[in-house]
């Protein structure tokens, strides 16, 4: 058995989420006292208690999904004494989940990362005016014929495909007018359904170009390390070891397309057996049975999947 850890993205979030791990573990508890002190404000009250507005609001969900990975991370680590150089043939996650990767792989501080994925959230928020831009998902189409549909629904507009996630599950990103074109025209395309995404800006699309200029900017003055296990990079769908080629690809990814469904294929076919997702939520558990059906696809977010998880890892490495 081999394995990989991925790590979940935007839209996972929910109220709640984390506060059954805080009461169970103390080095869970310490990772939410130390993002909120980093922060400098009580995001973990935001989690627990919500509103859930508050939560869904860009620059609270991207750190507050990160905190609850890492908790799980710390409770392993805790708990079971998991090594993930030992355990573990790559991380991954998708879109904000690529920095939960690496915070776990070692590659940026518990600090570095809460404050990364602030500035990232607050600068997607800001780089396309609220209602100007949109994202819709379209069920049944492959990735071609997406890009055929958002080709000639943006005219003049931005339109391109921003996820890959599954087999017949693409997401298109880009300016309101385009989308809701796309969406009027993707049954001509043969999509069994589009629906426009609840989602406060256009990600992983050109419209994005001063987010990824900020993160260029933060990530240029943060300490980064090469993490311990090699990264499948967003943008690359293939494994990123050195720093520097990280970096690069975090940049890249605010504007570049999530190849998720490449992601899990590459590493399927470089030997993994086993996902893991860490952290809230069971999207991309799912995504994963639907891209690869050998691959056995489990999610830990729970005091409970910790205990399973860990019991199984420790055989693993034993």
């Amino acid at each position: 058995m081999s394995i990989a850890f991925t790590f979940p993205g935007q839209g996972s979030q929910q109220v709640g989420m984390g506060q059954e791990l805080s009461k169970t573990y103390s080095a869970s508890k310490a990772v939410f006292e130390e993002i909120d002190e980093a922060l400098g404000k009580n995001l973990s009250q935001i989690m627990w208690e919500g509103p859930a507005d508050a939560l869904t609001l860009t620059e609270n969900a991207q750190p507050a999904l990160m905190a609850v990975s890492m908790a799980v991370m710390r409770a392993l680590e805790s708990e079971f004494g998991l090594d993930l150089k030992k355990t573990v043939k790559y991380v991954a996650g998708h879109s904000l989940g690529e920095y939960s990767a690496l915070a776990a792989a070692g590659a940026f501080t518990l600090k570095d990362t809460a404050q990364l994925l602030t500035i990232r959230g607050k600068s997607m928020q800001a780089a396309v005016p609220v209602n100007e831009g949109a994202m819709a998902a379209l069920l049944g189409l492959d990735l071609a014929d997406a890009e055929k549909l958002a080709q000639k629904a943006a005219q003049d507009d931005v339109c391109t495909a921003a996820n890959d996630n599954a087999p017949g599950q693409v997401v298109l990103s880009g300016d309101r007018a385009a989308v809701e074109r796309a969406v009027e025209m993707a049954s001509e395309f043969g999509a069994r359904r589009a629906v426009l995404l609840d989602v406060s800006a256009p990600f992983h699309c050109s419209l994005m170009q001063p987010a990824a200029d900020a993160m260029k900017d933060a990530l240029s003055n943060t300490d980064m390390k090469d993490p311990v296990v090699p990264l499948i990079a967003n943008t690359k769908a293939s494994a990123l070891t050195s720093a520097d080629d990280i970096r690069n690809g975090l940049v890249e990814q605010v504007t570049g397309r999530v190849r998720w469904r490449e992601s899990v294929s590459y590493m399927a076919a470089n030997g993994v057996t086993t996902l893991y997702e860490v952290g809230s939520g069971r999207v991309l558990t799912g995504l994963a049975r639907r891209i690869e059906r050998n691959l056995e696809a489990l999610s830990i977010g729970s005091s409970d999947d910790i205990q399973k998880a860990g019991d199984a890892l420790t055989n693993q490495s034993a």
